[in-house]
């Protein structure tokens, strides 16, 4: 993880402490990763929160563990679910001996430097792990990851991995697995986790990386292979948070309330039966027991699985949070898409879409006038905007983090500036060369200066062909603007990225089908005006 990013992480953290010191309640900020049990766990530490009095919000699905990392040294977002084990080797690059040796309390020694902390361990370990359907273990005779690395080199071979993203980038992933077996298979191209289980039922995978605690793990009939020579830390949940936050309320309200058994049933809930995030996190809350004097979140421990039944109010592993009780009816697509988020979604995917427009026609308008009038600056002005529209959307939305120090609006909104700068710059060149130039000398002859040619003759008759590259732009903006939600940018990704870490591709298209329906709305606005702009052309 880099440092705490300069002016902008300062900015925020000193903004927070301010209102906090002023006595205004500003809202702790609670993030997550794009997988279903931090969302979840994000929605427990935002719900235990506010049971407390304390204002707060959750800012879901914010990516993998570095850029989290960086939201909080950033001041972006004050507090997350994560696990020990991804803490040690991930963040503070230790060798897996000495992450599994670990306490709480060194730990927080070794994250102080950075202003950071963890605490509230939370009572249950979800350890990585490699799984293949029962069947196919069998007939391979494969029980452990040893023995899948003894594998003949044609069986070996014949594999099709559908490992996640981050499992093959993390040094806790397959990075060091294959080092340590000896693995001599090749993962191909990444999967998201959201879609391994439903890739390995259709038959298309024979093997993915699981979480201990999924909830699929049972019900598809696979295997996870035994980590014989210990490689995967224990992975103990607890919360990563900026140093200055106060864990007492957290740990009063979670510390050690939840087992293994509670944690599966609870992604069963909302995998499995459909329930929302939100619903899951109460039912949870409302019948488990205040930590009435319970472990403090600084206390040492790795964590485990508190005393007596399952946190969950029910006897462990029932698969249901409920305890038994019938599961709630997954919700249908209407009431997914007028589900009473949609107002805010909308909003904030305008706000970006209408925020870079603007950036962009600010920018792109100058930029095609400049080529037109400079000829020898036409090439490499078009080639700078072209090459920009090239670059991958996440790979810019990464660059922009980096560069910025920060998560959420700001990056999006300048990536899609930059994507929308190609179709302004170049239909306003293309449309200020159609004007014919006999007219622009004959406004010059009568006296006018080059600006107000510009102004009066020029741009007027360019107006059609230029308001068709804003109307491209903002189409694309639109469509592109779904990916804000990657990083915390909001809009209506936010649907289509939780859609994807439970596989539910009901809600997957509530978050589509208003995306392709506002661009659609959006292209007829713009015919609208453009043909209002041409009625009175038509008419002289």
């Amino acid at each position: 993880m880099a440092a705490p990013a300069g002016a902008t992480s300062d900015a925020a953290a000193s903004a927070a402490a301010t209102n906090r010191a002023a006595g205004i309640a500003a809202p702790i900020v609670v993030g997550s990763k794009r997988f279903t049990e931090s969302y979840l766990l994000g929605e427990l530490v935002r719900q235990a929160l506010l049971r407390e009095g304390i204002p707060a919000r959750h800012r879901q699905g914010l990516g993998n563990t570095g850029i989290l990392a960086q939201a909080l040294a950033a001041g972006e977002v004050d507090v997350y679910p994560e696990y020990t084990g991804t803490i040690a080797r991930e963040l503070l690059g230790l060798d897996a001996g000495t992450a599994s040796a670990l306490t709480l309390e060194e730990l927080n020694l070794r994250l102080a430097p950075r202003g950071l902390k963890v605490a509230v361990p939370l009572g249950f370990n979800n350890t990585y792990g490699l799984a293949m359907r029962e069947v196919d273990a069998l007939r391979l005779g494969v029980d452990s990851i040893s023995a899948l690395a003894r594998l003949p080199q044609e069986q070996a071979q014949a594999l099709r991995f559908g490992l996640s993203h981050e499992f093959l980038a993390r040094t806790d992933g397959w990075p060091g697995l294959k080092k340590a077996y000896g693995l001599p298979q090749s993962p191909g191209r990444g999967l998201d986790h959201g879609l391994a289980y439903e890739a390995m039922a259709l038959g298309r995978v024979d093997l993915i990386d699981v979480y201990s605690t999924d909830a699929r793990i049972a019900g598809d009939r696979l295997r996870v292979l035994r980590d014989d020579l210990g490689f995967f830390p224990r992975y103990d949940a607890l919360l990563l948070m900026r140093a200055t936050l106060d864990e007492r309320p957290l740990a009063r309200a979670l510390a050690q309330r939840i087992d293994e058994a509670a944690m599966t049933a609870m992604n069963a809930e909302a995998e499995l039966n459909g329930r929302g995030f939100e619903e899951v996190a109460r039912s949870f809350l409302e019948r488990s027991p205040t930590a009435g004097g319970g472990t403090s979140g600084t206390s040492g421990g790795s964590g485990g699985s508190p005393e007596g039944v399952g946190a969950n109010g029910g006897a462990p592993g029932d698969g249901s949070p409920d305890g038994g009780a019938v599961p709630a009816a997954r919700p249908g697509f209407l009431a997914r898409l007028l589900a009473p988020d949609l107002g805010r979604l909308l909003a904030e995917h305008l706000a970006l879409v209408a925020g870079s427009l603007a950036l962009a026609v600010l920018a792109g308008v100058p930029l095609g006038i400049l080529a037109f009038r400079q000829p020898a600056l036409a090439g490499p002005v078009m080639a700078g905007v072209g090459v920009l529209q090239t670059v991958p959307s996440l790979a810019l939305l990464a660059f922009l983090i980096a560069l910025l120090g920060t998560i959420g609006f700001l990056p999006a909104l300048l990536a899609l500036f930059v994507y929308a700068l190609l179709p302004i710059v170049r239909n306003t060149h293309a449309g200020l060369c159609a004007v014919p130039a006999g007219l622009a000398h004959a406004a010059a002859a009568l006296g006018l200066r080059p600006a107000q040619v510009l102004r009066h003759v020029e741009l007027p008759l360019a107006a059609p062909t230029l308001l068709a590259g804003i109307k491209t732009a903002a189409v694309i903006s639109v469509g592109t603007a779904t990916v804000a939600a990657f990083i915390g940018a909001g809009g209506l990704g936010e649907r289509i990225v939780a859609g994807l870490a439970v596989n539910d591709s009901t809600l997957m298209l509530a978050g589509a089908a208003p995306a392709a329906l506002l661009a659609l709305l959006v292209q007829w606005g713009f015919d609208t005006a453009e043909r209002r702009l041409r009625a009175p052309q038509l008419r002289r």
